[in-house]
């Protein structure tokens, strides 16, 4: 299978339901005992949450994310490095409008898009990586991060691009965040593996979930599912929901990598924050809602 490397972020989706737990580092709220203020760990309505969830959004500062604690109930924002005293000032101030329903933390380092050149696959000068190989009949495809594709018509298989892989035949991007390259060219190999992991199909992500991934830039790395219907604003308009998050790490390049446990696809890469030298957060497309748009499935 190819590995390329591009992220991408899908058209902002209302949101209808609660988001998930974000799993970062939190520096500004510490938990309270529920004998010392019972009501404190009573959780919100899911009516309350959402519309905070729906106020922290129309604020559309980059740099932030969100989504539902499992343990509490609660919406906990966070906010990246770039974002400014007075957006957080701001995100404070619309948090503080409903008391007890959402927290606002600090995350490490900046979200962004996985976007490098370098091994992998390659269009116009970026290098992603490909995610897992599909088919619809006997027709080949790989799944990738819509970010990658959108706008990139042909990939290749090096930075030189001399031996063509095919051409990108579908994108969502923001909102989603996958893209669908069908293989045009028969002497580039398409198994239905990761690394040596032969594919038997997919799996939907649940908190606390082993999972591993594997990108062109940092190879294989492993953790844990923390947070599902995550939504993140990567700035510029590019906000996706739905996306699974887990304690990986990853680097530019690792775009569009897959997310799998055992011998299932899970995901996608979209994006994250952080690096493999400190660790970081990472968030996922999730695989099934790509093969449901196209009619594909992995072999």
């Amino acid at each position: 299978m190819i590995r390329a490397r591009r992220t991408h972020v899908g058209r902002p989706r209302l949101i209808a339901s609660v988001l998930s737990l974000l799993a970062v580092t939190a520096l500004a709220v510490s938990g309270t005992s529920a004998r010392a203020a019972p009501m404190a760990d009573a959780a919100p309505s899911p009516a309350s949450v959402a519309d905070v969830a729906s106020a922290v959004e129309s604020l559309k500062i980059a740099g932030t994310t969100w989504a539902v604690d499992e343990r509490t109930g609660k919406l906990r924002v966070l906010a990246d490095s770039t974002v400014a005293d007075a957006d957080l000032t701001r995100i404070r101030r619309v948090t503080g409008r409903f008391a007890g329903v959402a927290t606002l933390e600090r995350l490490d380092g900046r979200l962004r898009t996985l976007l490098s050149g370098g091994d992998g696959i390659y269009a116009a000068g970026w290098r992603c990586s490909a995610g897992v190989n599909v088919r619809s009949g006997s027709t080949y495809y790989f799944v990738t991060a819509g970010h990658c594709t959108d706008t990139m018509p042909t990939w290749y298989t090096s930075s030189a691009m001399t031996t063509t892989i095919g051409t990108t035949t579908g994108t969502s991007f923001p909102g989603n965040d996958f893209g669908v390259v069908q293989y045009s060219n028969p002497a580039v190999p398409h198994p239905g593996t990761i690394g040596t992991v032969d594919v038997t199909g997919t799996a939907t992500a649940y908190v606390g979930q082993s999972v591993c991934r594997r990108g062109a830039t940092t190879g294989v790395r492993c953790g844990v599912v923390t947070a599902l219907n995550v939504t993140v604003n990567y700035g510029s308009g590019a906000t996706v929901s739905g996306l699974i998050q887990t304690n990986i790490c990853a680097e530019p390049g690792d775009s569009g990598g897959p997310l799998y446990a055992g011998d299932k696809v899970i995901g996608i890469l979209s994006g994250g924050s952080g690096s493999c030298a400190t660790g970081g957060t990472t968030y996922y497309q999730p695989i099934q809602e790509v093969l449901n748009a196209y009619g594909l499935s992995v072999y």
